[in-house]
């Protein structure tokens, strides 16, 4: 069989790449932070129980968790790192209590020299790990007890509405300002949580977050004893739960040696990667010159009369339209909260939407509307690409789009209602906000988004059905299309592997396989094969080139890109090897991507090549975007974080948006616009369109997307970079640090880049209403139905 040798290739890859990501998976579950029985100090006085630390867990996921600040260097970026904060500001407590204590004054005004014993006790008390495995308590000191009681009281008063901070933690306040000026820097609303038991279960699972942070792992198989102050030095000493992240110098948390070691290798392995796949593209794949295909003289796939069921996909399109315009609104909400706090121009906004619950609308959206896209598009081109309109077909694609409109509405509404911390814990995990960035939907959501996703999987299998019967070798890219749309149905099961309270560290290996694994990686899959499966169709490729190229760069993806999902838990509670097999195969998920310009190329040229392909310019045209933002954004915005050693100093900080807003939105936004208006060519009137506006559209969107990172959140993720290198994490995520003047300008200077996006968003939305008001279309009939074709046969 001509293509046996890829399918084994892609098989191998896939099943072998799985079992290392199941092994390790297993490892995190083994070596995961322990959830103590009790937090108590040695005479007996408990701070916590395991129980408040699990129910506090879930207060936080209530308030918004990942959407609110972050954990882990997970989340958002307004507020602070709860994680590294709480190290920070109990760090600066036991050091100024020790030093009044001995000294009789401020750790501050002492000089180094008399600074340094404190500092070395300070390491010694919070790096010495006290968990003990057979009574499951873990022990804190007296003086760290009354540390962890004050550091609550600083948030009690943060998240509730005081005035100002109790005395004893009131110079430690982030840039010495009161609570409400620091809520209105970090976007939290007062009363963010009204009920002090609430307020200190949420105490004890920032405590046992910040723990992980600065003890020390235990070392497997024993080994000689630490010598605390050599790990506070040393690349190569001990390291913590969460591989000595964040940058902490008062702990003394700083790289470990295997962060820098693989992160030299990673960049090495990307070299040989690049030249290795260079030289197979150049040698191999291009060595016989294939005859350029016979190209067809009229559109053979979408010049046809569309069936019922294809004509019941309008309105999804229609849908991804509004949804678009309603999360860029979002959007912009959302980057305002980060220079205004609580309000938008003056409007206290936040009364009613807080920063928490725009920010899980904006990102819940796009996952929706570019999904919507997606799998309208897959149910559009089924029936066209069989010839064949199953029985009930329409009800089906009826159904999903109730069921999708259910979900949406649904899981926005309980995200809302879940921050007014009206629900208890179990409601708000089946129908509230979930805390967990982009899977922030409550479970009954999740489920019944993957039982749509099946009915999805169902309608498009039992479409395409005929078209395997059909003779020829487009057997193998259908067989393609099949697999990626089974993997689009499948891996989200991956968002119902952890329950409502799961060890946060494996919570988060399980979040990744939706967020890399799903969206990153087999959309990723389902780009490619579509995109290839239009254009044969359409006879502007030849099918074996095509199932040859999707097959290879399909391997070639996945081969990086599967493991290289450990690359987003470098700092999250695991082991050291996933730090390893991160850095490495996350280093080759860049390398298919060095070669897409000839991709854009391709598609370029495939836009000028007969008259009719001429009114698929834009849709085209997108696809071309694809290929820019796949290299740009993916690709080098995303290895600019991907090494170890980097993404030690910048997990957390705006570099992160950098690449989310770049490859999120211009690879598979731009993505899920030209399929959009792809079938809507296919769906609208058989008029010419009127390009003028989708044209400007198309150029505000992509120029507005590059000003926005290039002049606005690029420069904050790397000043904040600089700040993270050389104070911490801490100071970078700081209001005494984002609320300076310079910063403040940066923020602002992203309105210039989001006006023009959000114009070309405005442009897309009009013309799309267009389409039926007529505005949009010109007199003249268009190229792509000059003559007529049959429609597929209708069952129903």
């Amino acid at each position: 069989m001509r293509y046996r040798g890829l399918w084994i290739g892609f098989a191998s890859v896939v099943v072998l790449s799985f079992a290392v990501l199941g092994y390790y998976g297993f490892e995190i579950y083994r070596l995961a932070p322990p959830i103590p029985e009790r937090v108590a100090t040695p005479e007996g006085n408990v701070l916590w129980t395991g129980q408040d630390i699990k129910d506090g867990q879930n207060v936080w996921q209530s308030i918004g968790g990942q959407q609110l600040g972050s954990i882990w260097g997970h989340g958002a970026y307004v507020a602070p790192d709860w994680s590294a904060d709480w190290l920070h500001r109990e760090c600066l407590w036991l050091l100024n209590h020790w030093s009044q204590q001995t000294h009789g004054q401020p750790f501050a005004e002492l000089d180094p020299e008399t600074r340094a014993p404190l500092l070395v006790r300070l390491r010694e008390e919070l790096r010495t790990n006290t968990y003990d495995p057979e009574t499951g308590d873990t022990l804190v000191s007296a003086d760290r007890a009354q540390a962890a009681k004050a550091i609550g009281g600083y948030y009690a008063a943060l998240f509730g509405d005081a005035a100002q901070f109790p005395d004893d933690v009131k110079d430690l306040a982030d840039g010495r300002m009161t609570p409400p000026e620091l809520r209105g820097a970090y976007a939290i609303p007062a009363n963010t949580i009204r009920d002090p038991e609430r307020q200190e279960k949420m105490n004890a699972f920032f405590f046992w977050t910040a723990w992980a942070c600065a003890a020390e792992r235990p070392q497997e198989g024993g080994g000689a004893p630490i010598d605390l102050e050599a790990a506070a030095t040393s690349a190569g000493g001990p390291v913590t739960y969460t591989n000595n992240w964040p940058s902490e110098h008062l702990v003394g948390n700083t790289p470990s040696g295997p962060i820098i070691v693989w992160s030299v290798l990673s960049f090495v392995l990307l070299l040989a990667g690049i030249g290795a796949l260079a030289w197979y593209y150049a040698v191999i794949n291009h060595h016989a010159g294939e005859d350029e295909p016979d190209l067809p003289r009229h559109d053979p796939l979408l010049a046809l009369t569309p069936t019922p069921s294809m004509k019941a996909t309008e309105k999804y399109f229609w849908v991804v339209i509004a949804l678009i315009l309603v999360q860029v609104g979002l959007g912009a909400v959302t980057a305002h909260y980060g220079v205004e706090g609580e309000g938008f121009y003056g409007i206290p906004l936040a009364e009613w939407l807080p920063y928490s619950v725009t920010r899980t609308w904006h990102t819940q959206l796009a996952v929706f509307w570019i999904a919507t896209a997606w799998l309208a598009t897959g149910l559009f081109i089924a029936p066209a690409v069989s010839g064949h309109e199953p029985r009930w077909q329409r009800a089906g694609v009826n159904l999903l789009f109730v069921c999708l409109l259910a979900i949406v509405v649904g899981s926005l509404f309980g995200t809302w209602y879940g921050t007014r911390q009206q629900m208890g814990y179990e409601m708000n995990f089946w129908f509230g906000h979930q805390g967990y960035e982009y899977v922030e939907l409550g479970r009954f959501w999740q489920y019944f988004l993957l039982i749509g996703l099946f009915l999805w999987l169902g309608l498009m299998c039992r479409a395409l059905w005929p078209a395997f019967r059909q003779p020829g070798e487009h057997k193998h890219l259908l067989a393609m299309f099949v697999v990626a749309s089974a993997a689009i149905a499948l891996f989200y099961a991956a968002g119902i592997m952890w329950h409502r309270q799961t060890n946060l560290a494996i919570a988060e290996y399980w979040r990744w396989w939706v967020v890399h694994l799903w969206v990153e990686g087999f959309f990723e899959v389902f780009a490619t094969v579509v995109i290839a499966f239009l254009f044969t169709r359409m006879g502007l490729l030849r099918t074996a080139t095509a199932t040859a190229a999707v097959l290879f760069s399909s391997t070639i993806f996945l081969f990086g890109g599967i493991i290289g999902t450990f690359h987003h838990l470098y700092f999250t509670g695991t082991p050291t090897p996933i730090l390893a097999l991160g850095a490495t195969f996350s280093a080759l998920e860049v390398v298919p991507l060095v070669l897409i310009g000839f991709e854009a190329y391709e598609n370029l040229s495939l836009a000028r090549a007969r008259k009719w392909v001429a009114a698929y310019k834009w849709p085209i045209y997108f696809f071309v975007a694809v290929a820019f933002w796949n290299l740009v954004g993916a690709g080098l915005f995303g290895f600019l974080i991907n090494p170890p050693i980097a993404l030690y100093y910048m997990q957390g900080l705006n570099t992160t948006a950098v690449h989310g807003h770049t490859a999120l939105f211009g690879v598979y936004g731009m993505l899920g616009i030209g399929l959009t208006l792809f079938c809507l060519k296919g769906l609208a009137a058989r008029n010419a369109w009127r390009t003028r506006t989708l044209a400007l559209s198309f150029w505000a969107m992509n120029i507005g997307l590059a000003l926005m990172v290039l002049i606005s959140v690029l420069p904050v993720g790397l000043l904040q970079t600089w700040a993270s290198v050389d104070r911490g994490l801490w100071y970078a995520r700081s209001a005494e640090f984002m609320q300076s003047d310079g910063m403040d300008t940066l923020r602002w200077l992203r309105v210039v880049g989001d006006t023009i996006f959000a114009l070309g968003i405005v442009g897309l939305g009009w013309f799309v209403v267009g389409l039926k008001t007529g505005w949009s279309i010109t007199p003249e009939e268009d190229a792509i139905f000059e003559t007529s074709a049959l429609a597929p046969a209708a069952a129903d």
